[in-house]
């Protein structure tokens, strides 16, 4: 990980001059709306079937998702020894998300990494965070997936029963005395010092607890969107939403050559929602999923930014101590 990094830092010229950042901010920008814009006769096709209330409430429970996402990061790099303010998370956060919209799941680590600089946090204890993020996120998805197969099997279509297999060694790798050996080993192969901090199995719980309830708002936010179009509501409707939801992320960041997992997650949701919804009825869902949960990122990006950028430090400043 710390390879990848130092690569992906260079080719970001350090992430420290502002043409670089401001280039790489707009390509990554560029990339998230040409993945809705490709398709724009298509949503707002989707969008004129939906009713307007539904909209609203699955726009709601995309900012539910969205937002319990940026909790589960602040509360990991809180356990790693920086705890930061809220603007400050957010900044550090949204904005650097909008890498995921690059091919290639590297590079939210290193905008979030040279983000995380300007406001006094080490870039290797911010890069470890978002690493341990997206781990807790994987295994927290499967674990949720688990937890709905209970209600409604038809959560793990035919398939795709492979993913949920990884759920064991995830939960194994982000126990703290495993997950603390396993960084120190990468970064003394990597020639870099071990981590100042670890991880607490309280503070993992808290962030696994967090990422659940943003799992359930992404859910919701397909569960509203199916009803609307004819999907019986009810528990098992919800369940296969919720759990559906999850598997088809787990299954679209594993493809990492797509942007934010774009055509992988769309086949599985696909396949989860195909027995309560027609095929026409599935296609809507996902385009209209994959428009509000752009527009949140780029909305939220874009908070951040403005709430995070009065907490920033001089660019020449030396940024690489610890917060209080």
């Amino acid at each position: 990980m710390t390879t990848l990094l130092r690569i992906a830092s260079r080719v970001l010229g350090l992430g420290r001059r502002p043409s670089v950042r401001l280039a790489f901010g707009g390509l990554a920008i560029a990339l998230a709306v040409w993945a809705v814009a490709a398709e724009w006769d298509e949503v707002t096709a989707a969008l004129r079937s939906l009713d307007a209330r539904a909209v609203v409430l699955a726009l709601l429970a995309t900012i539910v998702n969205v937002a319990l996402a940026g909790m589960v990061w602040r509360t990991v790099l809180a356990d790693l020894g920086s705890r930061v303010p809220i603007p400050v998370a957010a900044r550090i956060f949204f904005v650097g998300q909008l890498g995921k919209y690059v091919p290639g799941s590297v590079w939210p680590i290193v905008m979030q990494a040279e983000l995380g600089r300007d406001h006094r946090v080490p870039r290797q204890r911010t890069a470890t965070a978002t690493f341990v993020t997206l781990l807790l996120s994987i295994a927290s998805a499967l674990l949720v997936v688990l937890l709905a197969l209970p209600f409604d099997s038809r959560v793990l279509p035919p398939g795709f029963e492979w993913a949920v297999v990884l759920v064991l060694p995830l939960v194994i790798a982000l126990h703290p005395a495993v997950l603390s050996w396993v960084m120190d080993t990468a970064f003394r192969l990597a020639r870099r010092e071990p981590m100042e901090h670890r991880t607490t199995l309280r503070g993992t719980a808290l962030a696994t607890a967090w990422a659940v309830g943003s799992w359930v708002g992404a859910g919701l936010q397909v569960y509203v969107l199916a009803v609307a179009l004819g999907a019986p509501a009810g528990v098992d409707t919800a369940s296969l939403a919720i759990g559906g939801y999850t598997l088809a992320w787990a299954v679209g960041f594993l493809v990492v050559i797509a942007p934010a997992g774009a055509g992988a997650r769309e086949v599985a949701l696909a396949a989860v929602l195909a027995p309560v919804l027609t095929n026409g009825e599935v296609i809507v869902v996902v385009l209209v999923s994959r428009l509000l949960f752009t527009g949140v990122d780029l909305a939220a990006a874009g908070l951040g930014l403005a709430a995070g950028h009065r907490h920033r430090v001089p660019l020449d400043a030396d940024v690489d101590v610890e917060v209080p």
